[in-house]
């Protein structure tokens, strides 16, 4: 969830690519080929199992490919600087190792930690991971995850013990939050869940139902809107993905109630509603979702940008949904959904150092019907049949 990829020449070539294709992307579709090496490091040696093309509306067209399989409620992803990326397991509080090197089935997968004190009920678990922007000369990971007290937000060397950075964040059953990822400022930004306790959402003492905006160190963050707080954005229900777009703006995606979930532009000290609204309001009090569904259509959880693409990966809709941003960052046309009902829940989405989407199934939580290679990693490339045109 990084906002600074291992590799900015090649991620600028990929920004470039992306924007050239924006305005087609949505009527005739896009190729996007295979990057050139990056002199930062080679991407990873990928696996070539069948690859095929789910057709979205608009002509919308991705290609997948099946990068890992037999992993357990992948939760989230976080790219290190060889191309080879770090996964959480909710249930069991594994980090494990996926790629850079492969064999003949997929990426090789290795556990490289087990989190301890993680204690893993329902929604809660091992939960967000980040990479340090300096993990080359730090080698810093940051883990979001579930005690026995509270969530919390711990620093680690991978193999060496924990050291807990932010503690007392509201825990229950349900609405854990989770989401954790470096912004272009180089802060760590945190989204939590209010814990099933509504008023907490709007209560600034609290850190339930928030994002928040922290150092490293796990301080708050200077020039955030309330003095000696890490709270950075309230009113949320449970947000567990987040992300930037090209021109460093924040989004997030929103569990609601029972009516809607919500993708929401970020801003410093927004109240997004939550409990006295759910979607659109029109409160001006409150800011309004750039985009809603209805939440059986939705219940997303990941949320990644490529350039001008929001791309959020739902659990109980079973499907990616598709943003393209104007250059404001508001909502052009209508999104697009990609994978309905094929892969199962969908939770984990990361961009690539190459360009693609990583996404994680999620149908060995609980509420879904898990196939024999469940949980899987997959490969997403937007793709289109007009010719590669781009």
């Amino acid at each position: 969830m990084s906002a600074r990829p291992p590799y900015p020449r090649l991620r600028r070539l990929r920004v470039a690519l992306a924007a050239s294709c924006a305005a087609l992307l949505f009527t005739t579709g896009c190729s996007f080929g295979e990057p050139d090496p990056d002199p930062a490091g080679e991407p990873p040696n990928l696996p070539t199992p069948s690859a095929s093309a789910n057709p979205g509306r608009a002509g919308q067209q991705a290609v997948t490919t099946v990068l890992a399989k037999g992993l357990r409620v992948p939760w989230a992803i976080a790219f290190l600087p060889d191309g080879g990326a770090l996964v959480t397991e909710r249930d069991n509080g594994r980090i494990l190792q996926v790629g850079p090197d492969s064999g003949p089935d997929g990426l090789r997968v290795r556990p490289v930690q087990t989190v301890p004190d993680v204690a893993a009920a329902g929604e809660g678990g091992l939960l967000g991971i980040a990479v340090s922007p300096d993990y080359a000369t730090d080698r810093a990971v940051f883990v979001y995850y579930t005690t026995e007290r509270d969530n919390r937000v711990a620093r680690l060397q991978l193999g060496g013990q924990p050291t807990p950075i932010l503690t007392g964040i509201p825990k229950a059953n349900v609405h854990n939050g989770g989401g954790l990822g470096f912004g272009p400022d180089g802060q760590l930004y945190v989204s939590t869940g209010d814990a099933g306790e509504r008023p907490l959402s709007q209560d600034v003492k609290s850190l339930g139902g928030k994002i928040l905006r922290i150092t490293p160190a796990g301080r708050p963050a200077p020039g955030n809107p309330y003095p000696n707080s890490p709270v950075w954005s309230l009113g949320h229900r449970n947000v567990q993905g987040f992300t930037w777009d090209a021109a460093k703006r924040m989004y997030a995606v929103e569990f609601g109630q029972n009516t809607w979930d919500e993708v929401n532009q970020i801003t410093k000290g927004g109240n997004y509603g939550w409990p006295e609204v759910e979607g659109r309001a029109g409160d001006k009090r409150f800011t309004d979702p750039i985009a809603q569904w209805a939440t059986s259509d939705a219940s997303c959880s990941g949320l990644a940008a490529v350039d001008r693409l929001l791309v959020t990966a739902c659990l109980r809709g079973k499907r990616l949904w598709v943003l393209e941003l104007t250059d404001t960052g508001t909502l052009l046309g209508q999104p697009s959904e990609l994978f309905t009902n094929r892969y199962g829940r969908l939770r984990a989405v990361a961009a690539a150092p190459d360009g693609s989407l990583w996404v994680g199934t999620s149908n060995h939580d609980g509420r879904g019907d898990p196939a024999g290679d469940d949980d899987r990693l997959l490969r997403v490339v937007f793709a289109g049949g007009d010719g590669g045109r781009s």
